[in-house]
């Protein structure tokens, strides 16, 4: 999860996971990079401990919460 947290604050990030309410398996490009989201957006801390993570969803332009459990993959731009 370390890894994970360092390459959002980092840029982009694509996170593979499964909805909890439908099942359904999404794809989600994320960031905490304040570079990609707007303006007075930051995020100060994340516990990498945490059940579930915050990251800004490029696709939808809003906070998103995935649960650390449901995270099938991940990779950043440059993979």
């Amino acid at each position: 999860m370390n890894d994970l947290i360092e390459a959002l604050k980092k840029g982009v990030v694509i996170i593979t996971f499964k909805k909890i309410d439908t099942g359904e398996i999404r794809i989600m490009p994320s960031t905490l990079n304040s570079e990609f989201m707007p303006n007075g957006s930051k995020i100060f801390s994340i516990s990498p401990e945490s059940q579930t993570i915050m990251v800004w969803s490029l696709d939808k332009k809003a906070w998103r919460d995935i649960r650390s459990d449901t995270i099938i993959e991940w990779s950043t731009q440059d993979d």
